[in-house]
């Protein structure tokens, strides 16, 4: 799961190097049109994260002597999920396309927040599709089902990194689009994946016995809206996090493009490096998920504690090749020859070490936040993290940046703070959640006829 959210994610870090090599402006223009598409992909990772709570306590019930037939209650909820995905599309399409006076309103820069808009609109196509592939792999995650998602994932990479040759550049008499180009080829490689994922799931000789598509168009309403009640807290606290991260983009914008560029890439190495400990904690998520489902004490503190150990020591690892080898990752994104480019490749050096010191408390809190919805507890962590970033994390970034000499660094000093304040307070809310005893959920009656 960690090395199928990293490959997954590579698509954005794909799209990162290659738009580099078109130039900052291109480069600033994706980090702010990204605040826009990434604020909307945090509303609809509620549904697409409430799948494993949902899907692995109801697996979770077929353990033991008390064993119970589970495949229609984890149908409704994928369904019903997708639903939820897909109903979104009108009101997110809305959005993205005011993005243009969205970022003016904002005091962002006129020639970046053109040619940012139209990145974004030929992104959105591919949104709901991105979302649906992630509510299928967890439903997988579930069943185990890990490997064969690893390849989809790397599969779909190749498409879009072949994509991007094509369409960015212009090779083989294909038009050169730039940054537009990029923004096609993700939304085209996102419409491939899912479906490539719903025949894998038609296939496949375990998951197909879950029928997940069909009466696919047929409403669950009850479902449904249970989906609705564990999904929002889950997108508020995804935002409040993602909005965090996105704030930055915006005063970066405000200190100049340069520096908008330089932290654009400098997230994208974190956020990568993020991946792999994400996917530690999803998976941990559904251990912990199981255990609570059958109502195994034991097993449920023993993945906590595993998650936390790996999640943190992987991202560890990585965060010591970040703090010490930032030269050769800026290169890595930026062409060196070209002297324009000298000045956001200084920066980048400059913020990488600090943005690898608070790499360990990510790892740390998105661990604790994972474990917590594998036990469907999601209201208590959204309001430790609307804390954590908005009233310590954001005025920290504004005031340090804006109103002090540190400049730019002050965002990530800020950034910092609120992970920390987040690790602690999640910290603290999984531990008293552990001593608590685990109560199976209730399953509907598999024999009842409610749309199944």
């Amino acid at each position: 799961m960690a090395l199928t959210q990293m490959v997954q994610f590579s698509i954005y870090t794909i799209d990162t190097v290659m738009i580099g090599r078109v130039g900052t402006e291109s480069l600033a223009a994706a980090a702010i049109g990204g605040v826009v598409y990434f604020m909307l992909w945090m509303v609809g990772a509620g549904p697409v994260f409430s799948v494993t709570p949902m899907v692995s306590q109801a697996l979770g019930t077929t353990i033991g002597d008390t064993a119970r037939d589970a495949r229609t209650d984890v149908r409704r909820s994928v369904r019903m999920t997708l639903w939820l995905i897909f109903g979104l599309i009108v009101p997110m399409l809305a959005i993205l396309l005011a993005t243009e006076p969205i970022l003016l309103a904002l005091g962002q820069d006129a020639d970046v927040a053109k040619l940012a808009s139209e990145y974004v609109i030929v992104l959105a196509p591919g949104l709901p599709f991105a979302l649906g592939v992630m509510a299928l792999r967890n439903f997988l995650a579930a069943l185990n089902k890990t490997m064969v998602p690893l390849l989809l994932a790397t599969i779909t990479v190749g498409i879009n990194a072949g994509l991007n040759a094509l369409l960015i550049f212009g090779l083989f008499g294909f038009p050169e689009l730039g940054l537009v180009g990029a923004g096609i080829a993700s939304s085209i490689s996102y419409i491939i994946c899912f479906f490539l994922f719903a025949a894998y799931i038609s296939l496949d000789r375990e998951a197909r016995v879950f029928e997940i598509f069909r009466n696919i168009f047929g409403f669950d309403r009850e479902r449904f809206f249970e989906v609705m009640k564990l999904s929002w807290p889950i997108s508020l606290t995804t935002i409040f996090e993602g909005a965090l991260f996105n704030a930055a983009v915006l005063i970066m914008g405000l200190i100049g493009v340069r520096e908008t560029a330089a932290y654009n890439v400098s997230l994208n190495v974190v956020a990568m490096s993020f991946m792999l400990p994400w996917g530690f904690s999803m998976a941990g998520a559904v251990r912990i998920g199981l255990a609570e489902g059958a109502a195994d004490k034991i097993a449920r503190r023993q993945a906590a504690q595993a998650t936390l150990l790996i999640s943190i020591g992987a991202m560890g690892i990585l965060a010591l090749f970040v703090a010490f080898m930032p030269d050769l990752i800026a290169r890595a994104y930026m062409d060196v020859n070209n002297p324009e480019n000298s000045a956001t490749i200084a920066l980048i050096t400059l913020f990488l070490p600090l943005a690898a010191a608070f790499m360990i408390f990510d790892a740390a809190q998105v661990a604790c936040n994972q474990l917590l919805r594998g036990l469907k507890d999601v209201t208590a962590p959204m309001v430790i993290t609307g804390i954590s970033y908005w009233v310590i994390g954001f005025p920290l970034c504004y005031g340090l940046a804006l109103h002090t000499p540190l400049g730019a660094l002050g965002v990530w000093y800020g950034l910092m703070a609120g992970l920390f304040a987040a690790f602690i307070g999640l910290g603290i809310r999984l531990w008293r959640q552990l001593q608590v005893p685990p109560r199976p959920p209730e399953l509907l009656d598999p024999s009842e006829p409610l749309l199944q």
